[in-house]
Parts: structure tokens; sequence; C-alpha cells
């Protein structure tokens, strides 16, 4: 836990400068492909994600390093040899759980998120899933585990691994010739993210193209077919806890309401989007059914209820950094103490950016529990140990945020009501 915090304290500025530096690129050359709370949304969706991971809120069924005690066939000395293997071996794996999560209904749940946005940019790449809780898919590893790979090994290239994927989530980047024959880039990833129907479940690959070219889901992206973005399902949403559980909350649904027993078992196992016929007749889901002509997901807004998003992104950071320079000091339980305030942060702030009603008793909540948190661990965890000052600062932002937010969507409901 501790190790990955710090890696993320590095991790996370780097992202961040990338993505508003993309926004400012875009911005200078009048092409701008980061829209605000789109923006805002992926990168409280990766802060849920990166705090699960943390937190280590998962189960591995089958553990890497179990396989390698039990089927090692030979162990490689050479160290560049092993880190290449550990490489392939997570590139290919890679592959294959990617195809798995787009083509089998229930595995889609833990890959939605990725692929919610209606925008491609490098913001979009953080959003990642915190609905999966068990972790199936080590069994792909095995040929890395047959070679005698060490487990220590893999951790270590696993995280370089994924942070390799986070580049080209572009729109900037056009075909990079002979590159193209080799690497996945942002014209192959383009095509991924799209929902057009050239373009739709191809190109699974995560660093390596030829996966895809040497299984068949290949697909370049093409001059005269522009990719639209997103899925055929909208979220309409930019709550992450939501967008998350949406699917598996219809699968459930579906499964308890079709009156036909063979579809109550079948529908967990069928392709992605697969839904009983009775079901599908009887409730509907909004589809997107022509990708060039639909609207994507707004919701209206005020330049005061933007600068408040804008706070409100600044105190979350400030809370993420904190927690995750401190894993230790704050210990077990605080730290999961910690996790659950976040994800009640995260909630309620993008309920804000839906403009639900709601979202104001949401905060009021979050503030009783960041105000309990505070009196009751040490002034927030020993924050107060940096500067004796914040603790007040924190007090006050509790204390003031369920009014400024009460303001806010009373001043929204209002513009509405003139605009209506």
């Amino acid at each position: 836990m501790e190790t990955y915090g710090k890696i993320l304290l590095i991790a996370m500025p780097a992202f961040l400068g990338l993505v508003l530096f993309e926004k400012w690129w875009g911005w200078r050359k009048g092409n701008d492909t980061v829209k605000f709370m789109d923006m805002i949304a992926s990168l409280t969706s990766g802060i849920t994600n990166v705090t699960k991971d943390v937190l280590g809120l998962s189960i591995v069924v089958l553990s890497y390093g179990w396989m390698v005690n039990h089927f090692a066939i030979v162990h490689i000395n050479s160290s560049w040899v092993v880190y290449l293997i550990a490489f392939m071996a997570l590139d290919l794996t890679g592959y294959l759980v990617h195809r798995i999560d787009h083509t089998i209904n229930f595995f889609w749940n833990a890959h939605l998120v990725h692929h919610s946005s209606e925008e491609y940019n490098l913001a979009c790449a953080l959003r990642q899933s915190i609905s999966t809780f068990f972790r199936l898919f080590t069994i792909f590893l095995l040929p890395a585990a047959l070679l005698g790979v060490p487990a220590n090994v893999i951790a270590i290239v696993a995280p370089i691994h994924l942070f390799a994927q986070f580049w080209y989530h572009t729109q900037h980047i056009n075909k990079m010739g002979w590159l193209e024959h080799i690497i996945v880039t942002p014209s192959h990833h383009r095509v991924h993210h799209a929902l057009n129907p050239e373009y739709i479940d191809k190109n699974y690959g995560q660093i390596f193209i030829f996966w895809d070219k040497w299984f068949g889901t290949f697909q370049e992206e093409l001059p005269h077919i522009q990719p639209v973005y997103g899925i055929t399902r909208p979220v309409s949403t930019w709550n992450p806890f939501k967008i998350n559980f949406m699917h598996i909350s219809l699968l459930i649904k579906d499964a308890w309401r079709t009156e036909k027993i063979t579809d109550k078992l079948k529908i967990w196992f069928m392709p992605t989007g697969w839904r009983p016929e009775d079901v599908s007749i009887a409730f509907p889901v909004s589809k997107i059914n022509d990708p060039y002509h639909f609207k994507k997901y707004e919701t209206p807004t005020t330049k005061l209820l933007t600068l408040w998003v804008i706070i409100q992104f600044i105190f979350l950071i400030g809370f993420i950094i904190y927690f995750f320079g401190n894993i230790a000091p704050i210990g077990n339980p605080g730290i999961f103490y910690y996790g659950a305030f976040v994800f009640l942060f995260v909630y309620a702030y993008t309920e804000l950016m839906d403009g639900n009603q709601f979202a104001w008793a949401w905060e009021v909540v979050k503030s009783i529990v960041g105000l309990t948190l505070l009196f009751q661990f040490n002034n927030w965890f020993g924050v107060g140990n940096i500067w004796v000052g914040i603790p007040y600062i924190l007090m006050l932002y509790f204390i003031a945020s369920p009014i400024i937010v009460k303001a806010l969507l009373m001043s929204l409901h209002k513009q509405q009501v003139v605009m209506n």
C-alpha cells in the first residue's frame, strides 16, 4: 500500500500536468478536445480507482506467486530477458482480458467506465473501474510462470506497463509511420474508443498492436470515417459510482424480470449488450443507433458553479496527496475511514456536477463525516503538524460547503426556470 501510494504521488501530478497541457494545446490550436466537466469527471474517476487500489479492496482469486512456485519449469537467469518476458506476458494478458471485457456481458461492467466518456483525450485514460473486486485472469500469466519469472519482477513491470498506456489517449497526434505496425498508437486507440459500426470492438492491444493483427481484431483508422466516441448505451452522468455499477445493475434487474429460467442464467455470459427478448420489450433502455446524430451529455452550469467545482477539486487533490503520502502514519483502520471519506467526497461532488438537487444532502453528509474525522482523528490524521492553521481551514470548509452548494443549486434552478 505505502509503496504504491508513493508511486502515485509522483505519477498523479505528471498525469494532471499532461491533461492540462493537452487542454492548453487544444485551445491554442483551436481544437480543444478537453471539455471541462468531462475532464473533471475523468479525473475524479481516476481518483476513486487509485484510492481503491491503495486500500487493497480486491481479491486475487489465483495469485501469480503461487503459479510460479507450483508450475515453473525453468528459471531464466538473464535479467533483461526476465523483464522482457514479463512485459510481453503482461501485454498478451492485457489483450486477452481486454477482449473478454468487451465481448462478455458480465465482464463489460469492469471496463465500461473507461469508455463512458463521449470525448477522447488524456483525461479519459484515467477513467478506470472500481467495480472489480475479484481478479480472475491471473491464469493468463501462466507462460511467464512456466518460465520462472519472479513475482517481484511482475510487480515492478506491471505499473510501467499500465502507465505506458496513458499517452495514446489523444486526438492531437496523427498516424506515426512505421510505428503503426508495432505499437498501439493514438490512431489505433481512437478506433478502439469509437462507437462507429466500422470501429466498435476493435484494437484491444495495450502496448503492441500485432496481437490484434494476429488474432483478427485489428481495424485501421479510416480517413473518411471520423471516430465518434462513447458507448452505445450512454451513461448520462458525471458520477463515477453510478457509471461503475449501472451495467451490473441492469443485468441483475433483467435476470430477475425475465420469465425464462435459461435467460436468467445465460444473460451473464452472452455477448455484451444482449438482453432477454421479453425484458428488452417491456423495459427498453436508451441506445445510440446513429452515431452521427446524437446529443452528447451536458449539464447546465453557471460561472460560480464552475468556480466552485474547481475549488472542490483542489480540496480533493489536497486530501488525496496527504492520504497517499501518509498511509503508514494514518494506519489501520484510519486509512479505511479516510478512503470512505474520499469516496463520499467524489459522490457528493459529481452529484453537484450533474445538477442533482439531492447533491446538497450528500454535501451535508460529507461535511458531517469530515468534521467527525477532523475532531476524532488528531486534527485530520495529524495534518496540523504541517501547519497549525490547516485544521481550522478544513473546519471552515466543511461548515461552508453545504451552504455554498445549496445556494448554487438554487441559482441553477432559477436559471433553468427562466430558460424554460
